[in-house]
């Protein structure tokens, strides 16, 4: 059965609030949980970007949901510190943890003043973090010399099992890709055909575990303040890679968005009031074999919508199976 989950979004709520917000969404009946990683927002309207590594400590002493985060090791990160943050949530919290990997985005990254590297770069620099963070996680002593550097590093405090590494992918062929070494998949919102074709290469390849799928939406009772809300916070994320990927400031984010459409908007966010509507869209996902749908209000008020969900949407899935 498909669980479905409450994302955490840090470039817009703040981490007090949002805490809230995810005990308020497992009262609701939510079943999991997953949280972004960025330094910056998306745009200067969004107001925020706290730091999800100390939140999802709280998040995960505050409530019994099983949380995910998507992490970026290589050039903010280095892989060691993110393999000792994976290995004492995990074992902390035992079972309840898994840590998405991906390539990352110019705005987060650029930050330490190192060249921010072209896509085939990006994608051997995680594969080297990849086998860097599974070694410290298995206990061994790790040396490295290439896309990044490792000088006799050891992670002390570990789970008894590594939690799954999980590969982010938002292309067939970066799907494909992941599937010669990750724990699982996931991926954003896209064309039913698109997804289908994303799972048939990552299971093609040999990739394994769960498949997670973030969902954006905008929901209000009204058909005009869900568009104005989508509008108003989303319009800077409309932009497919490798826009996406390079821009490298929230400021220019919003220049380069100023004269996106609400219609614009609603191709890469389900805008509705009708509960009906959103429930019949998270059923194809489900249908299409995702394991965990995590589901993302774009709007920075987060109360309302968790109820409404929780209300009429998650029961009429559950029913469904």
């Amino acid at each position: 059965m498909t669980a479905y989950g409450f994302h955490a979004s840090h470039e817009q709520v703040p981490p007090d609030v949002l805490l809230a917000a995810v005990q308020h969404a497992e009262q609701a009946g939510f079943g999991a949980a997953m949280s972004s990683d960025h330094l910056s927002p998306w745009s200067a309207r969004q107001g925020q970007s706290a730091f999800a590594w100390s939140w999802l400590g709280a998040a995960l002493q505050a409530t019994s949901l099983p949380f995910g985060v998507v992490n970026a090791p290589g050039q903010r990160y280095h892989p060691v510190i993110i393999a000792q943050a994976i290995g004492t949530l995990g074992a902390m919290y035992p079972g309840r943890f898994w840590a998405a990997l991906g390539t990352g985005e110019a705005s987060n990254e650029h930050i330490t003043g190192d060249a921010w590297p072209r896509k085939d770069v990006r994608n051997a620099r995680l594969r080297e973090c990849v086998d860097i963070i599974r070694a410290l996680l298995r206990g061994e002593e790790v040396s490295h010399d290439g896309l990044v550097t490792v000088d006799r590093a050891r992670v002390w405090t570990r789970p008894p099992e590594p939690p799954p590494l999980v590969g982010a992918a938002v292309s067939v062929e970066t799907a494909g890709w992941c599937g010669e070494w990750a724990d699982g998949l996931i991926t954003v919102n896209a064309p039913v055909e698109h997804l289908r074709r994303m799972i048939d290469a990552y299971r093609g390849a040999g990739g394994k575990g769960r498949l997670h799928l973030q969902v954006h939406l905008s929901w209000a009772p009204e058909q005009a303040e869900a568009e104005a809300i989508a509008h108003e916070q989303w319009r800077s994320n409309v932009f497919p890679p490798p826009v996406c990927w390079d821009v490298d400031s929230a400021e220019m984010f919003d220049v380069i968005s100023e004269d996106v459409t609400v219609e614009r908007v609603a191709q890469t966010v389900h805008v509705s009031s009708d509960l009906g509507r959103h429930t019949e869209i998270l059923a194809e996902y489900a249908a299409l074999g995702f394991d965990e749908i995590a589901l993302h209000h774009v709007g920075q008020e987060q109360e309302r919508w968790i109820d409404a969900f929780g209300a009429e949407v998650l029961p009429q899935l559950k029913d469904a199976g």
